[in-house]
């Protein structure tokens, strides 16, 4: 063999072997390569998930496109992503799929359908409205800024004594009890009538009328006829009698004094007050047992006060009574329930409370009505919120409870009676909870229109 064919065979032999170290490294990259691919591939294979936006839209002007996201020029809402069209997929599990509440149009939020189809409303289909997830605590979420901006306030809900509190209308009447009747006791005649009239005031002692009454003749005589100082027993059944013919000790003392007969008598007033009814005019006859005058005092007075029959509950004898008259210059009287009439007004449903109030200026007329409060207190305790902090919708009434966080909850709340400015919880709350005060028909709205449920009253009785 030649030194040519020698140096080609080391040539030839020299190539295969750089052909065989370039084959092995390639071969080891290859197979680094196809180790590491499937992340990149899972990573293709979520992108391809996602859909890819074409351009957002106004659904009430579909044709006109926009190239990013924003508040519509058209209507008062935001573009609508349009996805592009996604490939079939896997269906997911029931438990993946969030909850439909309903559907309902964005131009008409208020309105809700328990199935999907086009809009009354609008030309454009419904829209479902999807509820919270359910690894979240429902709430209405509100930036710190957005709460200050609304004049937001909140109060803790406050255990306090319980004091039933109702108001209700009244009217002021004389008081019965201290009430005046002249009457003839011996038919008579009436020489002199004094110039009063019905709805006079008068003071105790006042003259009403003068009268001659001949049937005390007669038994004066039969009094003066008897010695003095014998048979005290007979001179005492004598002046018993005319004592039942209406004559006053004093003047029975005067005629045994003179021994002389008196058949006139000046009536007058036994108590002050108004006069409100006479029956005197000069030289009238009165027979036995003549009504003459009827005199009503004015240092207290009844106040009727009407309580509906389902609100009479809890009221009891000796309850603080507070009287307010439409008159604001009047002042207010505090009494004292003294019952509750037993009977009840057919035509108003009503019971009657009569309270005694004390007049001692006579600063208030009978006839006056106004506002009565009545309070009654107990022993009891109770947790009170502030009465404008209640929502009521007509089938139910609800709170909004401010949370951690800066979210806010509707909870469904049972109430009892009002006193003062704030109202009784019986059921729905707990002590030092904070809620919304002002603002919160706002937030009840929003969580109404975000599927936010109310929390139901399951808690204890408060009372």
């Amino acid at each position: 063999m030649n030194n040519l064919s020698v140096r080609l065979l080391a040539a030839v032999g020299l190539s295969t072997l750089v052909l065989g170290i370039a084959i092995g490294v390639g071969w080891q990259h290859l197979h680094k390569f196809t180790s590491t691919a499937p992340p990149q591939n899972n990573a293709i294979e979520e992108a391809k998930q996602e859909p890819k936006v074409l351009y957002w839209y106004d659904p009430m002007v579909p044709d006109q496109h926009f190239d990013k996201p924003g508040p519509s020029p058209f209507m008062d809402m935001d573009l609508v992503p349009k996805y592009a069209a996604q490939p079939a997929q896997e269906p997911k599990s029931a438990k993946d799929e969030p909850r439909i509440l309903y559907w309902y149009d964005p131009m008409v939020p208020d309105q809700h359908f328990d199935k999907p189809g086009p809009s009354p409303f609008m030309d454009m289909e419904l829209v479902p409205k999807y509820a919270a997830p359910s690894t979240q605590e429902p709430g209405l979420a509100v930036d710190a800024a957005l709460v200050q901006n609304l004049g937001m306030r909140k109060a803790k809900v406050q255990r306090l004594p319980v004091a039933n509190e109702l108001e209700v209308v009244g009217q002021l009447q004389f008081n019965q009890r201290n009430q005046a009747i002249l009457q003839l006791r011996a038919a008579g005649f009436v020489e002199k009538a004094w110039p009063l009239a019905v709805g006079d005031q008068i003071s105790a002692g006042q003259p009403i009328a003068e009268f001659q009454i001949p049937e005390w003749l007669d038994a004066q005589n039969e009094l003066l006829s008897q010695p003095i100082g014998q048979n005290p027993h007979l001179l005492a059944t004598l002046r018993a009698r005319l004592q039942l013919l209406g004559m006053p000790d004093s003047l029975i003392a005067k005629v045994e004094k003179t021994r002389q007969p008196e058949t006139r008598v000046t009536i007058t007033s036994p108590i002050a007050g108004v006069v409100d009814m006479l029956e005197v005019k000069t030289g009238m006859a009165l027979a036995s047992g003549a009504m003459l005058a009827k005199i009503n005092n004015l240092d207290s007075l009844w106040l009727d006060a009407a309580i509906p029959e389902a609100q009479t509950t809890g009221l009891h004898p000796g309850d603080k009574a507070i009287f307010h008259s439409v008159n604001s210059g009047d002042p207010a009287l505090t009494g004292t329930l003294e019952y509750l009439l037993p009977s009840l007004n057919d035509s108003s449903r009503t019971l009657t409370a009569r309270i005694l109030l004390d007049n001692p200026k006579g600063h208030l007329k009978p006839g006056t009505s106004g506002r009565v409060l009545l309070q009654s207190g107990t022993d009891e305790s109770g947790l009170f919120v502030p009465t404008e902090a209640v929502i009521r919708t007509g089938k139910r009434i609800l709170v909004m409870l401010a949370e951690a966080g800066g979210k806010f909850r509707p909870v469904e709340v049972i109430t009892g009676h009002e006193m003062g400015n704030q109202t009784l919880i019986r059921k729905g709350l707990e002590e030092n909870q904070e809620i919304v005060v002002s603002g919160q028909f706002l937030l009840d709205s929003e969580a109404s229109f975000l599927g936010i449920a109310p929390k139901t009253t399951g808690g204890h009785d408060h009372d």
